[in-house]
């Protein structure tokens, strides 16, 4: 089950939401990208490798696509990423190609210059389905990025390919699944981040519950995602560990419920999930802040009774 690397040490990851810059955190941005994230910074910073999905181009040309939100920021995104000591994000998203190929290129280019990992995009399928690759502690993680959400007419010119500049796509579930396959051949931890769910949704859909079971079984080890702007429930599947909806993290939240927020850690060993825990946070200013108190105890309670429809056990 293990490879010969594997060192039987224990490995904390963190899992965060969606992020933009727009609204009141491009000012933020513009004004000192490396404190953006400051609030939850020290929270994330308790993980060996922190992941979160980057819900935006990283460009400022391109010509926007023919959707209702389309959202770019510039390349001082990925200094503010790291600054919130976040490791590595997807792109694989529905805001991932709003500019078009040259707003690909541009954001990869971006990724590149700043040193910044990104999973779920690249300059054909290959390069978009390839995971992320990282040692720590002797053990082999491979974090794979995938979206299942896609504006309908962009599907064609939105999916990588050949030759094909792209995101990977989750609706192709025979492609993903031979991406973990091919991932599980040289990890010793297999992570899928996705973007998936319907949006102010609190319970997974049946594809969602679906497409984890094919994953799991594929040798994925911990399964994690958003979309619905909302928090959805968590635990694990078989031996695995699903998370279905980490909610909002850096965003203009509007509501109550789109501020709900927070870190979900799963500390692994190998194929082994050995504990995860939910921090929670309330997003404040467009960014989150940990919760303390009584506050913190609601949004726990709150947080664990979402697993009731997910179909997974504690």
């Amino acid at each position: 089950e293990r490879g010969p690397l594997g060192s039987g040490k224990q490995v904390v990851l963190a899992f965060g939401g969606d992020i933009h810059f727009e609204g009141v955190l491009a000012a933020k941005l513009a004004a000192s990208p490396s404190s953006v994230l400051a609030p939850i910074a020290p929270t994330l910073g308790q993980a060996d490798l922190a992941v979160a999905n980057l819900e935006t181009a990283i460009t400022d040309g391109g010509i926007a696509a023919a959707k209702a939100y389309t959202f770019r920021a510039p390349p001082s995104a990925f200094e503010a990423l790291r600054g919130g000591e976040i490791d590595v994000v997807s792109m694989a998203n529905n805001h991932g190609l709003d500019f078009g190929p040259e707003g690909l290129r541009d954001s990869l280019a971006a990724a590149k210059r700043y040193r910044f990992p990104v999973v779920g995009i690249g300059r054909n399928a290959r390069q978009a389905y390839e995971p992320y690759r990282i040692t720590i502690n002797g053990q082999r993680i491979a974090v794979i990025g995938a979206t299942q959400v896609l504006d309908d007419h962009l599907i064609g010119a939105w999916t990588a390919g050949p030759g094909k500049p792209g995101l990977a796509s989750a609706k192709d579930v025979p492609r993903l699944v031979q991406a973990v396959r091919e991932a599980r051949r040289g990890a010793d931890t297999v992570v899928v981040f996705l973007h998936w769910g319907v949006e102010l949704m609190e319970c997974p859909t049946s594809d969602q519950r679906s497409l984890a079971r094919e994953l799991v079984r594929a040798g994925a080890d911990v399964v994690v995602g958003g979309h619905a702007h909302r928090l959805q429930g968590a635990g694990r599947l078989g031996r695995a560990l699903v998370g279905y909806g980490l909610g909002n993290f850096v965003w203009y939240g509007t509501t109550e419920a789109s501020t709900r927020s927070g870190v979900l850690f799963v500390t692994v060993t190998g194929r082994r999930v050995d504990s995860y825990r939910w921090e929670p946070a309330r997003i404040v200013d467009g960014v989150p802040r940990p919760m303390t108190g009584s506050e913190r105890a609601s949004a726990l309670r709150s947080w664990r009774g979402l697993r009731a429809c997910t179909g997974l056990d504690p």
